[in-house]
């Protein structure tokens, strides 16, 4: 019976797999990819920290559901405003 390394089966496309211990910055990081900023990391990762998580994936959903975007970050960071401001008048 031949052994398989754990190399092999990590998935290897996750390049700041070593500095992400908790779940928020994985979040974070997933979130950044998925809207193509990749250089922001740091920004979504502190908004997943201090945010509650269903305004995150409204604003996620939000953008996914949105066609012909220029630039889906902008669109998010605007919707996620939005819901907030929201939350606030609700109380």
């Amino acid at each position: 019976m031949a052994f398989t390394k754990l190399s092999d089966i990590k998935p290897k496309n996750i390049a700041l797999d070593k500095y992400i211990s908790r779940e928020f910055q994985q979040y974070g990081y997933e979130l950044a990819m998925e809207l193509g900023e990749p250089k922001k990391v740091s920004l979504y990762i502190k908004l997943a920290k201090e945010n509650p998580r269903g305004l995150l994936e409204s604003a996620r959903a939000f953008v996914r559901d949105a066609v012909n975007v220029k630039s889906k970050g902008r669109l998010y960071l605007w919707r996620l405003k939005q819901l907030k401001e929201q939350a606030k008048k609700k109380g």
